[in-house]
């Protein structure tokens, strides 16, 4: 008989789960999106929400309903090269090539640099990764702590910090929300829609699935229904604990611009709140914001990714990769942010639609019995638009690498394919996949 999983434990996991998921960036975009929305406040919110919160939330669905032991055994449903492959690249990308450095640059840039001489910021920026990274080692060594360390430690610690700002907001607002702006004017709920896609959280999911399954078995469940079961209640736990920041966050952004004006991007925003509020002791509210977001989100990272790439490399220990990535992820967090962003938007543009078609396909598995061709020829169409996606972002940011065969094909891709515009180009040629899929199925059987 099966143990009966108290409350208390799902909302340790659900905490756990949010504190991995909600970082800087997960508080920089929906203020800044709140402050461009204005009176169409609403409209930009659930849009966000539907990309921010359904998609991760989905995504962590994927994982605990189809049975799947992890990413690389949801992606094996395509192809167990495949499987293999796409698992490598997500965790690198979420890993220590961007997402992993990002959490050491975003906290310096926000909290620290604006107080440094900018002549010494490469060597200032160099210490408090060094710092930054070596906490994370220490944190990241147990991973059958980490629902302790996340759950019960750093995140409340972060929301009690969040919430003070928070409620200070909301006692005493800024202003009232004024006129929409750019596109928000008349494409609110699109624009935050796309908006969502920038917290990069539906990737994140498929990664902290094996977190969140591990941790569930830890509580002695092991059937995989129960498991299904105990996953959906954590995220949804974990998803409206999110949905209820991001409100909050976008609610003070849209009542601060009277007071404080606009911005180029939303780490400038909450600093003038900050500063705003508590003076110069905004500053230190803020930094220790900032670095607890970044500081849990990095270990949920490291540990995740070590123990997929254990598991695939059976033979180097679990503790050498959280050295490795460690020690990569300081290197490349010293390159600086802006050079972290520009070769990140590629990738992410290039792995979204195939993450998000596999989510779906996943969900939808027990309606066609997962049947091996409607995944392969769904995610080979998404491919094929996908790459181009990547390719044109990468261009935009380095011209260098342009290429006449792909920027024609791009260039018919925009003429031929519905809701190409707006970055959706794939959807189209994913469904038509998944029917020609099922079409080889049946001539199969």
């Amino acid at each position: 008989m099966e143990k009966k999983i108290p409350f208390s434990t799902y909302a340790v996991i659900g905490t756990m789960l949010f504190g991995m998921f909600f970082g800087a960036g997960n508080l920089i975009f929906p203020i800044q999106m709140g402050q461009l929305a204005g009176t169409n406040y609403w409209f930009a919110l659930t849009g966000f929400l539907v990309t921010a919160i359904g998609l991760p939330f989905l995504g962590i669905l994927a994982i605990g309903l189809s049975g799947s032991s992890g990413l690389r055994d949801l992606g094996s449903k395509v192809h167990p090269i495949f499987g293999l492959v796409f698992a490598l690249a997500l965790y690198l990308t979420i890993g220590p090539f961007f997402a992993i450095p990002r959490t050491a640059t975003v906290p310096f840039v926000v909290g620290f640099e604006p107080f440094i001489d900018p002549a010494q910021t490469k060597i200032w920026l160099a210490v408090f990764s060094f710092v930054f990274f070596a906490i994370v080692f220490y944190f990241s060594l147990n991973p059958a702590k980490i629902m302790d360390i996340i759950g019960k430690y750093l995140t409340p610690a972060f929301l009690i910090f969040l919430f003070i700002l928070i409620g200070i907001s909301l006692f005493s607002p800024m202003g009232s929300f004024v006129e929409p702006t750019g596109s928000y004017i008349n494409e609110a709920f699109m624009t935050g829609f796309k908006e969502g896609y920038n917290t990069m959280d539906a990737l994140a999911s498929l990664a902290f699935g094996i977190i969140v399954i591990n941790a569930i078995k830890r509580t002695g469940i092991t059937d995989k229904k129960e498991i299904a079961k105990a996953t959906w209640k954590s995220g949804i736990f974990a998803m409206a604990l999110m949905m209820l920041i991001y409100g909050l966050i976008a609610y003070m952004g849209a009542s601060s611009v009277t007071l404080i004006g606009t911005f180029d991007n939303g780490g400038q925003i909450f600093a003038a709140v900050a500063d705003h509020y508590f003076g110069s002791y905004g500053a230190i509210l803020l930094a220790v914001i900032i670095v607890l977001a970044c500081l849990k989100t990095s270990i949920g990272l490291i540990t995740s990714c070590s123990e997929f790439f254990h598991e695939v490399f059976p033979k180097i220990s679990y503790k050498v990769f959280v050295i490795v990535l460690c020690v990569v992820s300081f290197t490349i967090a010293n390159f600086g942010l802006t050079n972290i962003i520009t070769y990140a938007i590629p990738v992410l543009l290039f792995l979204y639609p195939l993450a998000i078609v596999l989510i779906i396909l996943a969900l939808a598995g027990p309606l066609f019995h997962y049947k091996q061709p409607i995944f392969a020829v769904a995610m080979l169409f998404t491919f094929f638009i996908s790459i181009i996606d990547g390719y044109n972002a990468l261009v935009v940011s380095v011209p260098t690498f342009e290429v006449s065969f792909l920027t024609k094909l791009a260039s018919v891709y925009a003429d031929m394919l519905p809701l190409y515009s707006i970055g959706l180009g794939w959807i189209v040629p994913a469904v038509m996949g998944a029917v020609i899929g099922y079409i080889i199925s049946l001539i199969k059987k």
